[in-house]
């Protein structure tokens, strides 16, 4: 149920329905049978909010653009680091390299979609990349080592490993390639391993400068 369907006064100025709202003029009586198959306003009304568009005013879509891009920004910035430093950007320098690039957004894709790919873009203007991810792999022994050879494309970095009554891998990854991970130790070693996520990104403190 619509959150309008218990009280349309809720959502609606006015039960009428207008042909030109800014002069005023109330559509007719035959035009709205011609158009929805009756002249029940407020049935009529009921039809525009279920299965009407939107209309948005020039000033309202170019707020909704900035916010946007500012979403997109925000999360580029919390996903990304200089690779070199491990130092986080600023959103406000993302936001000056996106508009470099003339970056435009697209109301019909999700923030998440569109930040990566900014992140694709932006590799080709500075040094930046999605922070790692930290886990510790825990596998059985017997199927460790084995095991160890077909993570090795989908590990960018081996920290430390422990060899004991089973072995113990602590690594960074691309976050991308986490639940490969996950659902590969599950097959191989039929339930017996398992990861755990140490930090979910792998970041210096302060704020990297972008010159």
């Amino acid at each position: 149920m619509w959150p309008w369907e218990k009280d349309l006064d809720e959502v609606l100025q006015t039960h009428s329905v207008f042909v030109n709202v800014s002069k005023g003029q109330v559509a007719k009586k035959e035009d709205l049978i011609s158009a929805f198959g009756t002249d029940d306003q407020t049935e009529i009304c009921k039809q525009i909010l279920t299965k009407g568009e939107v209309q948005v005013s020039d000033k309202e879509r170019h707020t909704q653009l900035e916010q946007m891009f500012r979403d997109i920004a925000t999360i580029v910035a919390e996903k990304c680091v200089n690779p070199e430093t491990k130092r986080p950007y600023t959103v406000i320098l993302i936001e000056r390299a996106m508009k470099d690039i003339h970056y435009s957004v697209n109301t019909n894709k999700s923030t998440k979609q569109q930040a990566l790919e900014v992140i694709k873009q932006l590799k080709d203007k500075m040094k930046i990349e999605r922070a790692h991810m930290r886990l510790r792999l825990i596998l059985p022994v017997n199927e460790g080592k084995k095991l160890k050879e077909k993570l090795k494309s989908l590990i960018k970095v081996i920290e430390s490993e422990d060899y004991g009554q089973q072995l113990e891998i602590v690594c960074l990854i691309d976050p991308g390639c986490f639940r490969e991970i996950d659902e590969l130790i599950q097959k191989e070693t039929k339930g017996k391993g398992s990861l755990e996520v140490l930090n979910l990104k792998d970041v210096e403190e302060g704020d990297e400068k972008f010159e």
